[in-house]
């Protein structure tokens, strides 16, 4: 058998080296997108993708390598400069050069980032955002929800060790005024990834809370610490949706100074921090306190004012009443005496009308009683005669007879049935029967 001529793995990837490093000694920019970033060991390895821009579909692959020496010095500026560190899905802007070992095979070496370019990135995507929040109608919607007067009963969205989340609480507790909150937590992962999933779980269980009874005036999404670290968990589009239709109002603090978060601009209030949300409750119940006391204090005065005006009409009024009953007492005085003598008179007359009408009626009275007795007497002895002509005993002594049944006359004798018993009477005796 011929044998061919051949060379190892390692001379064939030692000629790659060489020819890479002869061919390809520049540094170049790449713009891509990372897929995977991880640190080990103070180095940092990441994975670089590039998609098409209208399936979204990956295009080109490689892996790339920030050693520690490099990492130490390009990771702080990044950070500083576009406000968050590096994470998938973020698009970059590395200086690499390329490096290829015979163990380890091909890699590019960053020696720089571009955070500008990273946040040029991030604008774009947070302007397209705010641009569909706009044309769905609901980037305004949170401010014009009204904060309740007394907005006492809060639901707090923040990690539960959260330093943020104790400086919360413990400055609505200790407020200076006497004012007393009742605040609920809803625990949520308020660093990394799934930050916007976090929230939008903890919206819901509010959202469920409230319908099942637990009112709250409004919710307060904070997080802790003062580093401005990870915010674009916070500019997602499905977390600014929710956050915008929720019905009740969201005040947002979640700690950086630089920049506000999508979150923030569709939110009802947003502040900076924990801290300043609470005193922002705090300064809000005070506002409601203060114009409490302002109205009581005017109804007060305008009470006062009345009740002076009102008592100078009555001073003015017991003047006038004082004078008038004077004149009126003297007209009616004249006119309860005129009345009087009328009444006398008409009394006097009276009484001479009916004392003569009375001692008429005393000469009549015996001369009616006299005719009206003789009248009653002539009456009665009619009445006499007719009774005694209507005597049953005269009609039994001319030879009749009154038969009875029952204690009664009986004048049908079709009344009468077989062994009825009757009673005859005649003038002397009584002769009782039994019918047949």
């Amino acid at each position: 058998m011929e044998t061919k001529e051949h060379v190892t793995l390692l001379e064939l990837n030692r000629l790659v080296r060489e020819v890479i490093e002869s061919e390809m000694p520049s540094e170049y920019w790449v713009e891509a997108e990372l897929s995977e970033c991880r640190e080990s060991r103070g180095h940092c390895y990441m994975e670089l993708v590039q998609k098409d821009e209208r399936s979204a579909t990956p295009v080109a692959r490689a892996s790339a390598k920030c050693w520690a020496s490099r990492w130490f010095v390009v990771r702080p500026y990044f950070e500083r400069t576009a406000g968050q560190p590096l994470r998938v899905g973020m698009k970059v802007l590395l200086k690499v050069y390329a490096q290829f070992h015979e163990a380890f095979g091909f890699s590019w070496i960053v020696t720089d980032i571009d955070p500008t370019f990273t946040l040029g990135d991030m604008a774009r995507k947070r302007q397209e955002i705010i641009r569909q929040l706009k044309e769905e109608g609901v980037f305004d919607l949170q401010r014009e929800l009204r904060l309740p007067l007394f907005c006492q009963h809060i639901a707090v969205i923040s990690s539960e060790t959260a330093a943020g989340y104790g400086d919360f609480c413990r400055q609505l507790a200790e407020n200076s005024y006497g004012f007393q909150f009742h605040v609920q937590l809803f625990p949520a992962v308020m660093q990394g990834e799934g930050v916007g999933q976090s929230i939008i779980a903890a919206l819901d269980g509010i959202f469920t809370a409230a319908g099942q009874g637990d009112a709250f005036d409004c919710v307060v999404i904070i997080r802790g610490g003062g580093a401005t670290a990870d915010l674009s968990g916070f500019d997602t589009l499905a977390l600014a949706e929710n956050v915008a239709n929720f019905p009740i109002p969201v005040i947002t603090g979640i700690g950086h100074d630089r920049d506000e978060s999508i979150l923030d601009m569709v939110s009802h209030t947003h502040v900076k921090t924990p801290t300043a949300a609470a005193a922002f409750l705090v300064d809000h119940l005070l506002q409601v306190h203060n114009a409490i006391n302002d109205c009581q204090e005017r109804m007060l005065r305008l009470v006062q004012q009345r009740m002076s005006v009102q008592h100078a009409q009555l001073s003015v009024l017991q003047e006038t009443i004082t004078r008038l009953f004077s004149v009126v007492r003297v007209r009616q005085e004249a006119r309860l005496d005129a009345l009087y003598g009328r009444l006398t008179a008409a009394v006097t007359q009276t009484t001479l009308a009916e004392k003569a009408k009375i001692d008429a009626f005393e000469q009549r009275i015996p001369l009616l009683l006299f005719r009206t007795v003789a009248d009653r007497k002539h009456r009665l002895e009619l009445l006499e005669e007719k009774a005694k002509s209507l005597d049953p005993a005269l009609l039994l002594r001319r030879g009749y007879s009154i038969t009875l049944k029952d204690g009664h006359a009986l004048r049908d004798a079709s009344l009468l049935r077989p062994g009825d018993e009757i009673e005859t009477r005649l003038e002397k005796g009584i002769i009782k029967s039994t019918v047949i």
